[in-house]
């Protein structure tokens, strides 16, 4: 039998329209998008389905609304009796997954995703740091650079390991240039600036985790009833008190996603389902394994084709 992983994105997914089919056509997203504005006590919705894409991509409402548009979707194949074997999330997408592990509520999530935005969006002054996509360099010669470039003074490190010649780097606007360059001159095939807020994955990110620390200790974490591979370990986890130490981690701590992957399959995964807005999931699982089915679900007919094929699975 065919084991099923649902995978939810992060954030540079968001687009302004997101979600828009289930809150319009279904009872259980319209409850979704409804409890999201609640929570928040603002308008988050009017944002996600209005724009403008400015406001959208702000760290702290997009985190938000990646979390509303995936759980709506989410909702719907949970309700047709889909049921992963495991679930996992890129970066701000491991919230989702743990909803759909049972470990936190939706109401619970959203408003963690909202402060962990909104304190990330404050650790580092805009524009002091940055963040760049390394492409054609393996991780260890990478993590040598960014280490020297840290001793020299310059804070940068690894951030995503996203897939096989895919890494992303993260830490001051300086220590980005600097270890951009020196990966250029060591062999990489190009570094790209990402336009992003801040230097996220990053030890920058430390005094948003300790704010964020304050925030979980004030929210119930269940243990899950589906294993979950956080970031931080790439390793399946069920126990709360351990995913809440990771959630905090994490904030700091490279997004071990092209681990994630295999470990998924070593566990005999062979159906992927991406949840949420976007195939930015899908085509990492792509380069990191083509022999998987993959899957995504953003929006009513690729629903219905994804329950259709998954019926035949399970």
């Amino acid at each position: 039998m065919s084991k099923i992983a649902f995978v939810f994105p992060g954030q540079g997914s968001q687009t302004v329209g997101m979600g828009e089919d289930f809150a319009a056509q279904t009872p259980e997203g319209k409850e979704i998008f409804d409890k999201a504005d609640e929570i928040l006590e603002d308008q988050l919705i009017k944002i996600m389905l209005q724009g403008p894409k400015e406001e959208l991509t702000l760290t702290y409402n997009a985190q938000p609304a990646l979390v509303t548009a995936s759980i709506a979707a989410w909702k719907l194949l949970d309700k047709d009796g889909i049921k992963p074997d495991f679930t996992a999330g890129h970066s701000l997408g491991e919230y989702s997954a743990l909803v759909a592990s049972g470990v936190l509520t939706f109401e619970d999530a959203v408003l963690a995703v909202r402060r962990r935005g909104e304190f990330m969006n404050d650790a580092v002054p805009s524009g002091k740091g940055a963040m760049a996509a390394i492409m054609g360099m393996e991780s260890e010669p990478l993590r040598e650079i960014t280490e020297s470039t840290t001793a020299d003074g310059d804070s940068v490190q690894i951030a995503n390991l996203n897939c096989p010649g895919q890494i992303v780097i993260s830490g001051t606007a300086k220590g980005v240039e600097l270890a951009s360059a020196k990966a250029k001159e060591a062999g990489a095939k190009r570094a790209i600036t990402l336009d992003v807020s801040g230097p996220f994955h990053s030890e920058l990110m430390k005094p948003a985790a300790d704010k964020l620390k304050a925030v979980l200790d004030e929210m119930t974490l269940k243990d899950a009833t589906i294993p979950v591979i956080p970031n931080v370990t790439a390793q399946p986890e069920t126990e709360s008190s351990r995913i809440r130490e990771l959630l905090i981690r994490q904030l700091y701590s490279p997004v071990r996603w092209e681990e994630t992957v295999k470990a998924l399959i070593e566990n005999g995964t062979t159906v992927f389902v991406e949840i949420g807005p976007g195939k930015v999931l899908s085509g990492l699982i792509k380069k990191i394994d083509r022999s998987v089915k993959i899957l995504s679900v953003s929006d009513m007919d690729s629903l219905k084709a994804a329950v259709e094929a998954l019926k035949e699975e399970v």
